[in-house]
């Protein structure tokens, strides 16, 4: 168990570096509002956390607040805020009332008036207001997430659909300020997609959305075609926008945690970018590779995977994430190996749609598999969750309160 001890621990430590608590005050700390109202929006599955450490600063400063976050992620009550728990990645009712209330909350303001915005990852699900037809948002939000579309590609098509999205709940809230506080789960913090970036300006075009579009064989009405063809916001003159949190901490904070433990940390990327199985095989190359450096290393790998779905039978479950696909891909190639595992965890504690943060697996969990044709069907299945579940390698976290991306660690013992 000492390697899924180390696992365990490097987990632990890197996702408390990452909680927004600390980096929301120093955002806050010292900010003059002026005399005007304070109002406050927060979203995203981080939502209930930046806002909790957004009141403990400024308390009934704040007026009122509206936070749409995830199910099962808001921890009690703030204040007067109302909380809405709502449908993630694919948005539902509670997701399209709880933007209506923040709506509403910056509705009227005055010049002098400011809101604090509280962005974090999910934000493109939770928080909405659809320009299509609640059911056409639905089927074409499933068509993107089975695409294998990267994040900015989904974003993308998605603010274009959207009356908050691209920069326009931004426009929503003028006359008055916007604070916008910012944690990032894309590589390279492009502000106009995070979240697809409500209070930044798009630096998308019509052309770049149709490409996509075509690329992957959406399904479009004559509707969404016309949205396609119109313009986002470029220029945004009432908002301010500091940044709090992104992979790169997380990276580093897991090489910390690893050295303490006694092994050399060696940062691959905080970049990472392909299809899940595909890392999962390049980590388990790594394992391969330095098996017999005789010392205690530990690879590290940030940034966000995609999942391709396959063509299965749907009598069977198909339930996992692009952390548990890692995982179990990488089972195969580590299999006979000596003292080696590989984990990858998603920082905000879910991994796709399951109670699950990501998967652990060493060079055991294929001989408990039953042999590399199980594990190959598991994959094709898309149902990796189930796989992982039966060799104890599941990580389970619960929701965490950041969401800064994923990180997936090479652990070789000697």
């Amino acid at each position: 168990m000492s390697l899924r001890n180390d696992a365990d621990t490097i987990i632990r430590d890197s996702i408390h570096a990452v909680l927004p608590d600390e980096a929301v005050r120093r955002a806050l700390d010292g900010k003059d509002f002026g005399s005007g109202k304070v109002v406050l929006v927060a979203t995203g599955k981080a939502g209930w956390q930046m806002a909790k450490a957004a009141y403990d600063v400024l308390g009934e400063h704040i007026s009122a607040g509206v936070v749409v976050t995830k199910y099962d992620h808001v921890k009690g009550p703030i204040g007067n805020f109302e909380l809405v728990e709502a449908g993630h990645p694919v948005p539902d009712a509670n997701s399209f009332a709880g933007t209506a209330k923040a709506i509403d909350l910056v509705t009227g303001l005055s010049p002098e008036d400011t809101v604090i915005f509280l962005i974090s990852g999910g934000g493109s699900a939770l928080f909405e207001k659809p320009l299509i037809p609640e059911e056409d948002l639905e089927r074409l939000t499933k068509e993107l997430l089975a695409s294998g579309a990267d994040i900015v590609e989904m974003n993308t098509i998605r603010k274009r659909m959207s009356a908050v999205k691209g920069g326009k709940f931004a426009w929503l809230c003028e006359p008055a300020q916007v604070y916008s506080i910012v944690l990032s789960d894309i590589i390279g913090d492009p502000l106009d997609m995070i979240a697809s970036g409500p209070a930044y300006p798009d630096s998308s075009t019509t052309e770049q959305a149709k490409a996509i579009a075509e690329k992957y064989h959406l399904t479009l009405t004559p509707q969404m075609e016309e949205l396609l063809n119109e313009e986002t916001p470029k220029e945004l003159s009432n908002v301010e926008t500091v940044i709090n949190g992104s992979v790169r901490e997380l990276c580093k904070a897991a090489a910390e945690s690893a050295k303490a433990l006694g092994y050399e940390p060696i940062l691959l990327t905080d970049s990472l970018c392909c299809v899940a199985k595909e890392a999962g095989s390049f980590l388990a190359s790594i394992a391969q590779t330095h098996q017999e450096d005789g010392k205690s290393l530990a690879f590290l790998a940030g940034g966000e995977t995609v999942v391709q779905l396959g063509k299965f039978d749907d009598d069977e479950p198909h339930d996992g994430g692009r952390n548990q696909e890692i995982a179990l891909s990488a089972a195969l190639g580590i299999a006979g190996l000596t003292d080696t595992a590989v984990f990858s965890v998603g920082s905000d504690g879910t991994d796709g749609p399951t109670d699950a943060a990501g998967g652990y697996v060493d060079t055991t969990t294929l001989d408990q598999l039953g042999g590399a044709d199980t594990a190959l069907w598991y994959l094709a299945q898309n149902n990796a969750y189930h796989a992982l579940e039966k060799t104890d390698g599941l990580i389970m976290t619960g929701a965490t309160g950041t969401n800064v991306n994923d990180i997936a660690v090479v652990l070789i013992k000697r």
